[in-house]
């Protein structure tokens, strides 16, 4: 499923009778539209440049926190398309209250929360339902739908890992993603080849991402 676009957000919104958020800057001059959004654009600027209606800022916001909304569904057991629903709505609620946050810096947790919420709904109403695989569902949520503190950090160190390898260099990020996020890695050899590499300096090269990397989750606080 596609990430929903500001247009899309916006006419599922109003569906919902919901009104668009307030400009934050009233009568003040707009100012100028923000560019696409590149490495290193805090929560802050990318809120505001939403705020004005810019569609490279949402899709920005939507991919930084994508894999953090549908890791939590999951986790409560949903299926794919089930998360892919939940998606949508955590991102219909971001919208819509875009504008009433005060604090850019509790975005994340605010994501978190409103999905763990999205999920354990979703997880009563299918535990409501005759299913083939009770044992998927056996275990429910605390009743106040508060997310689980262990699911809350698994979460967040899993964004905040994600948010660090945004930080490398390209060629870092891309190696990376070859050597750990994909199943089963790839060989030296694949990943020099993609790369452009000599298959001996892979492990030198490894080593000082990892080097950088760590560095970037100590800045992250993790």
């Amino acid at each position: 499923m596609a990430d929903p676009g500001l247009a899309t957000v916006r006419s599922m919104a109003m569906s919902k009778k919901t009104r668009q958020p307030p400009d934050p800057h009233g009568s003040q001059p707009r100012p100028p539209a923000t560019p696409e959004p590149s490495r290193g654009v805090g929560d802050r600027a990318l809120v505001l440049a939403c705020l004005r209606g810019d569609e490279q800022a949402w899709q920005a916001l939507i991919r930084k926190y994508k894999n953090l909304i549908f890791s939590i569904p999951l986790k409560y057991g949903a299926t794919p398309e089930d998360a892919a629903d939940i998606f949508q709505l955590v991102c219909l609620e971001l919208y819509t209250d875009l504008a009433r946050l005060r604090n850019t810096d509790n975005l994340r947790p605010w994501l978190m929360t409103v999905t763990a919420h999205q999920a354990f709904h979703w997880k009563r109403k299918m535990r409501r339902q005759p299913r083939a695989d009770e044992e998927l569902l056996q275990e429910a949520p605390a009743p106040d739908s508060t997310i689980p503190a262990a699911l809350y950090q698994e979460a967040e160190r899993e964004q905040l890992v994600r948010e660090a390898v945004t930080r490398l260099s390209e060629r870092c990020q891309r190696l990376v993603r070859m050597l750990f996020y994909e199943q089963p890695p790839l060989p030296y050899a694949q990943v020099a080849q993609r790369l452009g590499l000599a298959v001996g300096s892979v492990g030198f090269i490894r080593a000082r991402c990892l080097k950088s990397l760590q560095r970037a989750l100590v800045e992250l606080g993790f």
